[in-house]
């Protein structure tokens, strides 16, 4: 298990990021947030099986059908052990 903080930049508010970030974590059964942040970026915690984040970390790069991923940065951090995967607003 393993937890990861992600930042996307680029065209990522506005075109569904949030959602698909949403559908493809509960696809690859990741836990953890995403939310716009003021700035114009993204921001995830995700948190699961190795493998399954790297799917994740990846898809993160691409994005959604609409977006325009400029820039992806990935930290790890500690687990927090979330219950499911969630849209904060």
């Amino acid at each position: 298990m393993k937890c990861v903080q992600i930042q996307v930049r680029g065209k990522v508010q506005g075109v569904w990021f949030r959602a698909s970030t949403q559908r493809k974590a509960n696809e690859l059964n990741i836990k953890g947030i995403v939310k716009n942040l003021p700035n114009g970026d993204v921001y995830i915690e995700a948190e699961g099986e190795e493998n399954d984040l790297d799917n994740f970390t990846k898809w993160c790069h691409l994005g959604s059908d609409h977006s325009r991923v400029d820039n992806v940065m990935i930290s790890e951090m500690e687990i927090k052990s979330f219950e499911n995967f969630k849209i904060v607003r």
